[in-house]
């Protein structure tokens, strides 16, 4: 069987959520095909895999080797191969850089236009735009904030959904995060920043590493 097809048939079945799917089929289509998509799974090698992720970012070369790992695992399964052409193959190093991030101070005395209000709820909150996307007022009583779904349908993670002190108003997102990325930007910043924020602010308080982890919804 050729790669292409037995791929799209391994990530229709992959227990992972909608959007991650739809992040694997760009990976295949602008990384991994051109070079092995039309090869016959038993005839792909290990330097064809290289070749898949020779001169991409860091980044986008470690997932692309994480996407071919997976079909190759499952190649396995299926004893269509005996042994995983992936097998050692190393993404390049990921270099970690300082994340810039606004501190409350700087938010504060920041003009965001009509939007003051949206970006200081995220920098107090700590949400994912995919989960501030979708927040209502439902979502909000007792001075808490209930955390429980995304805009892809569930949270990122089931430690996605959890709950959070209300510090400030809640006013609607706009249904585009560009409004929200125009604003920032002259700051040097991203919607995403405002999660650092939260994060610093947390640290500041002396809260407690396992509880700013619960409050950020990571796993």
């Amino acid at each position: 069987m050729q790669f292409d097809a037995f791929s799209m048939q391994v990530i229709r079945h992959l227990p992972i959520r909608h959007k991650t799917q739809s992040t694997y089929r760009s990976i295949l289509k602008c990384h991994i095909n051109p070079i092995i998509g039309s090869s016959y799974l038993r005839e792909i090698t290990r330097v064809d895999i290289q070749h898949c992720i020779q001169g991409l970012p860091p980044q986008t070369a470690a997932m692309t080797l994480a996407v071919i790992k997976s079909i190759f695992r499952e190649a396995q399964s299926q004893k269509i191969v005996e042994i995983s052409p992936a097998l050692g193959v190393v993404a390049p190093q990921i270099i970690v850089g300082l994340r810039k991030f606004l501190t409350w101070e700087e938010i504060v005395a920041s003009d965001f236009g009509k939007y003051q209000k949206q970006i200081q709820f995220l920098a107090l909150h700590g949400l994912r735009w995919s989960e501030a996307i979708v927040l209502t007022e439902k979502d909000i009583r007792d001075g808490r904030i209930f955390i429980n779904k995304s805009l892809h349908g569930q949270t990122k993670s089931r430690a996605g959904v959890r709950m959070v002190p209300l510090l400030s108003e809640f006013k609607e997102f706009p249904r585009s995060p560009k409004t929200l990325r125009r604003v920032l930007a002259p700051h040097g910043v991203v919607i995403h920043s405002l999660r650092h924020t939260y994060a610093y602010l947390l640290k500041q308080q002396g809260v407690h590493v396992t509880t700013a982890q619960r409050l950020l919804g990571h796993s």
